[in-house]
């Protein structure tokens, strides 16, 4: 709902959550609902196949306004650091 190209689309629903070790940060996996769903899983399995962690993600630079700032957004709520929700 807060991401900007979504909204310019008019097309809201779905959600993406990452699912990260408790105490490692390694990321485990993703859950991507929506339309635009199979344009953002490729991010979470380079992610993954790098044993990249949380972190990792929420820092990578992602462009304004695109659906991928979801990644950005679901890393830093792993982290209880949202910014839009």
């Amino acid at each position: 709902m807060a991401n900007g190209r979504a909204l310019g689309q008019g097309d809201t629903t779905g959600f993406v959550k990452v699912l990260a070790h408790a105490e490692t940060d390694q990321i485990l996996g993703a859950h991507i609902i929506g339309t635009n769903a199979s344009e953002l899983i490729a991010e979470a399995v380079v992610a993954m196949e790098f044993g990249a962690s949380s972190e990792d993600l929420a820092r990578t630079a992602h462009a304004h306004p695109t659906l991928s700032e979801v990644m950005h957004e679901a890393a830093l709520a792993v982290d209880k650091r949202s910014l839009h929700f």
